[in-house]
């Protein structure tokens, strides 16, 4: 196959392949868990969008508390679990091992423990919708702590993985540095 310039020059018919130089796998590896974590980012964002969107109409009461239930006490705190996103999303661009750590740390101390907290909260009402039928709180017509449950079991794996992708993501950027310094 020629070129515009004229035929190719010989030895360059692309069976060369072999000799180039390829990328490093742990820079591969973290450009896949950077994107990842950012994926999950967004869904945590659209949770913590619409638990905010939650308490300040019911704060600010916009709608009746028939529409939109009362947030629970968990709710607030979790309002937080904002901080260890951004520590995260910071950390990416000059792969910030001290931000990814504190992203990690946070995580467990502004999204999970909320969580736990909330899971124990809202059991009484859980197993009381499950004996009797009856619910005192709604959301659009839901029960509120079906909702508020379906919620949690998104956000714990969201922050599972998460903070599973960020540890492994923290082991590729050490395998990076280690190598550095033995150069």
């Amino acid at each position: 196959m020629a070129s515009r310039a004229g035929p190719r020059a010989t030895g360059t018919d692309g069976s060369d392949f072999r000799h180039r130089e390829k990328v490093a796998s742990h820079y591969q590896m973290s450009v896949t868990l950077k994107s990842e974590i950012k994926k999950l980012i967004i869904a945590h964002l659209v949770i913590w969008t619409l638990l905010t969107l939650q308490v300040i109409v019911s704060q600010l009461k916009l709608v009746s508390h028939d529409l939109i239930a009362m947030p629970y006490q968990w709710e607030y705190p979790y309002l937080l679990s904002i901080i260890p996103s951004v520590f995260g999303f910071v950390s990416f661009p000059r792969n910030n091992i001290s931000y990814l750590v504190l992203s990690m740390i946070s995580a467990g101390l502004f999204s999970i423990a909320p969580i736990i907290y909330g899971s124990m909260e809202m059991f009484p009402m859980a197993q009381q919708l499950y004996r009797h039928g009856k619910a005192y709180r709604f959301i659009f017509g839901f029960s509120a702590v079906s909702v508020m449950y379906l919620v949690l079991v998104i956000a714990v794996q969201v922050h599972g993985w998460q903070i599973y992708y960020s540890k492994k993501l923290l082991d590729s950027w050490f395998t990076s540095t280690q190598e550095k310094k033995k150069k």
